[in-house]
């Protein structure tokens, strides 16, 4: 059977050639638990460079969010760029899925490259890990940036059509095994949802009774 032309496959081939290019190689590290952590990593760790972690969001893996920024960085810093659990190559047999135990496996990975002291930026789900970083790791942390993460969001910061909805333990969010448990963290997420569809058969466009 022949094989179908992927857009996602393709893409991910890009972007590997992007980080490759930037000066970044894949690398996968056993943690020894049951746990596995892919990260980009530099080719070549320069001391004389600070080191900075980019932290992705929800998505298929770091490539899909970092892949503009990588390249301009990399002048400044030595850049490492981990697959956060179940995103990418990385992986857990644990049974843990807090952004705790996400942000412990980021740290035991750069302890794995000898990475003392580093600067964090995470976007989305990914700054709810780097703040979990700080929070437990705070003399390892040079400086921590969170880009579209509500870590600190209180209901007097929302409209009058909004509501604020916590969720306990958001990374079971991104291991759910049932549709329902899906479907019910997708509608936490929106904060404005779809008025509901009127039932009927339709057809070609066009309502039918």
């Amino acid at each position: 059977m022949a094989k179908c032309f992927s857009f996602t496959a393709t893409r991910d081939w890009c972007y590997r050639y992007s980080f490759s290019n930037a000066g970044l190689r894949s690398s996968t590290t056993d943690l020894g638990d049951g746990t596995v952590m892919h990260v980009w990593a530099p080719k070549a760790h320069i001391q004389s460079k600070p080191t900075l972690v980019l932290i992705h969001g929800i998505g298929a893996n770091a490539m899909w969010q970092w892949n503009d920024f990588v390249s301009p960085l990399m002048s400044r810093f030595n850049v490492y760029v981990p697959d956060l659990l179940f995103f990418g190559e990385s992986y857990t047999t644990r049974p843990e899925r807090s952004e705790q135990f996400q942000a412990q496996c980021v740290m035991r990975v750069m302890d794995a490259y000898g990475v003392t002291v580093m600067s964090v930026v995470g976007i989305s789900y990914g700054g709810f890990v780097g703040y979990s970083m700080a929070a437990q790791f705070k003399e390892r942390l040079d400086k921590l940036v969170l880009c579209c993460a509500g870590v600190c969001l209180e209901e007097r910061h929302l409209g009058d059509n909004a509501e604020l909805v916590i969720i306990k333990n958001a990374g079971h969010a991104i291991n759910v095994e049932k549709p329902k448990e899906l479907y019910k963290h997708m509608k936490s997420f929106l904060i404005d949802p779809l008025p509901p569809v009127k039932q009927g058969n339709y057809s070609n466009d066009r309502k039918t009774d």
